[in-house]
């Protein structure tokens, strides 16, 4: 196989067989094919695209690149949900113990940060001692005990996925439609699932900017799930204002603690209860009850305590990670806030060192936004609009530069 002629293939718009594909894979797991190739063969699948039958067999090859998840055969139903990124999308945190509420076994393997939109991963790893690396035996023991567990793509799950995804972030081959369905499918496929729910944002702070392209993509992800034999069903939702009132890995935690708990934003709660149903046996009142009586906070507890996180941190989760520079963000002028941009906060909160620039960068996770207020609402002259949370005065200056040329009040 030789792998310049597959990316020159791809590169003029030729479709690529399965051999090929399988091949390319395998070599790229076995560390046989640099990452500057594969760095290269993404930008062309970017430009170019793949047909379904690509799709499908680039998702099958990083599939099988690993081992999946077998249960024994009294597991209860295996469900999970994935959202396709989104700037203040910290649904997961809540989602996962909420349906373990319903005894179901919720076996999650995320992500970390990618392109403007935050990881998982990364606000998980932001609990002291939270570890996300687990085997799948070990994931299958917890979900035995508590019916939840959130890890990442381990060298035993997808680890092609693991490589490429890691790539994509730095390489600006984020956004098309066969790397996010490959990517996202092969992780969820390899859970073998009884039903997924997929989350698919649209708008500003999302990767597809417009509803058409979001359909597109939730089509394309929709054909395989249901494919694989996995009850697939698929929600868009707007993401041209970030999802609750706070953006940055450890602040989204301390949100998603508050709508545990049966508070925080209702934008938040609505979404979460919203997914959850679609997979769920309980219905939608049940799950409210749930966020409402603490037990999805005891479920979510239980979890950090089993994954080697510090559950005493979880009481106050604010002064766990306190930032360098909190600087209030007031209004010029009163009105109706009529824009609160995604993508520039989500492009301000990298800046700030939420996000990666590169695969090795470090991510800070006290920085990000909070108090945001949110499209509709009435604001006073001097009133606090948001609070940035950064390193030193110069970022938190720049922050609120960025910030302001996102917002629009009048």
């Amino acid at each position: 196989m030789h792998i310049p002629s597959i990316i020159e293939r791809k590169r003029d718009g030729k479709t690529l067989t399965e051999p090929e594909i399988r091949g390319v894979i395998d070599r790229f797991t076995r560390g046989e094919m640099p990452d500057y190739q594969m760095s290269a063969l993404a930008m062309a699948i970017y430009f170019q695209g793949m047909d379904a039958e690509e799709t499908a067999c680039l998702t099958r090859a990083m599939l099988e690149s690993g081992e999946v998840m077998q249960y024994p055969a009294d597991a209860p139903r295996v469900v999970d949900k994935h959202s396709t990124g989104g700037v203040g999308d910290k649904v997961s945190l809540i989602l996962a113990p909420l349906l373990a509420c319903d005894n179901l076994w919720v076996p999650m393997i995320s992500g970390r940060g990618l392109g403007i939109t935050g990881g998982t991963l990364d606000k998980l790893e932001s609990i002291p001692g939270f570890r996300v690396g687990f085997s799948p035996e070990e994931a299958i023991e917890q979900l035995k005990a508590i019916g939840v567990v959130m890890i990442g793509q381990t060298g035993a799950i997808c680890p092609a996925d693991k490589k490429l995804y890691a790539l994509r972030d730095v390489t600006a081959t984020v956004p098309t439609i066969p790397l996010l369905v490959s990517s996202i499918m092969s992780k969820k496929l390899a859970e073998s699932l009884d039903a997924l729910v997929l989350d698919v944002k649209f708008g500003s702070g999302a990767f597809m900017k417009t509803r058409e392209g979001a359909v597109a993509l939730g089509e394309a992800l929709l054909a395989v799930g249901q494919a694989m034999g996995v009850d697939t069903s698929v929600c868009y939702h707007a993401m041209d204002e970030p999802s609750g009132r706070a953006v940055g890995n450890a602040l989204e935690v301390v949100e998603s603690i508050e709508v545990l708990k049966g508070g925080g934003p209702e934008d938040v709660r609505e979404l979460v209860i919203t997914l959850a149903e679609k997979v769920s046996i309980a219905d939608a009142s049940q799950l409210g009850k749930w966020l409402d009586d603490g037990s999805a906070w005891s479920k979510f507890r239980e979890m950090v305590a089993c994954q080697g996180g510090e559950v005493s941190s979880l009481d106050d989760f604010a002064a766990v990670h306190p930032a360098a520079v909190i600087r209030e963000i007031f209004a010029s002028d009163g009105g109706t806030v009529r824009r609160v941009d995604a993508e520039t906060i989500g492009r301000a909160c990298i800046a700030l060192g939420a996000g990666r620039g590169r695969a090795e960068d470090a991510i800070n996770p006290a920085v990000g936004f909070d108090r945001l207020v949110k499209v509709g609402e009435r604001v006073e002259r001097g009133q606090v609009v948001a609070r940035v949370h950064a390193a030193d005065e110069a970022g938190a200056e720049r922050a609120e530069e960025q910030f302001r040329g996102g917002f629009l009040c009048e």
